[in-house]
Formats: structure tokens, C-alpha cells, sequence
């Protein structure tokens, strides 16, 4: 899962996601996380003004728990720290868009 998408944790969570970023809730095992690797990458470069993170939830399981993550990929776009908005399983680009509101 090579991506420009910095890798969050417990300890850089909250700071990371103070402006608007969607983060993507995934794990190394997951094969419909892998497909969806590519197409965030495709997004962080056609929409630069939304960061894209990514959360490990082997990992980082207290995340995965504070937002309700049980399935994964799961999409959260957060805005000032908020959930705005949630997607769960691989999303094409325009969907993608449509979720961060692109």
C-alpha cells in the first residue's frame, strides 16, 4: 500500500486531522483495501486541497473503535477534526469525490 497518504496513529491523530482530510481505515491483509490504494492516490493528486491519511487498524484499534470502524476499507472525511462524512468498502473516484464534496 504505497501511497502519499501519511500514516496515522493514537499519537498523531487529532492533530493530523485538524483541517479537512479523509482518512482511510484499512489493513495490509485486506484485498479490497489494496484496490482502493491506487484510486486515493489518483484523488490526493486531482483534489490537493484534501489530505489523505490512512489508519492501520491492526494496529490502531482504539481508532477503529472510536469511529465505528467494522468493516474495512472504511472513508471517514473529517473537517476540523468532525466526521462529516462515511463510506464503507472500495469507492471508485467519483464517488470518492462526492464524498469529500469535490
Amino acid at each position: 500500500y504505497n501511497t502519499m497518504a501519511k500514516e496515522l496513529n493514537s499519537s498523531n491523530f487529532d492533530s493530523e486531522i485538524a483541517g479537512r482530510t479523509l482518512v482511510d481505515f484499512w489493513a495490509p491483509w485486506c484485498g479490497p483495501c489494496r484496490a482502493q490504494a491506487p484510486i486515493l492516490e489518483v484523488l490526493e493528486e486531482e483534489v490537493p486541497s484534501v489530505k489523505v491519511a490512512k489508519v492501520n487498524v491492526d494496529e490502531n484499534e482504539d481508532l477503529a473503535m472510536r469511529y465505528g470502524v467494522r468493516s474495512i476499507p472504511t472513508l471517514i472525511v473529517f473537517e476540523n477534526g468532525e466526521p462529516k462524512a462515511k463510506a464503507v468498502g472500495t469507492q471508485s473516484l467519483e464517488d470518492l469525490k462526492k464524498l469529500i464534496g469535490a
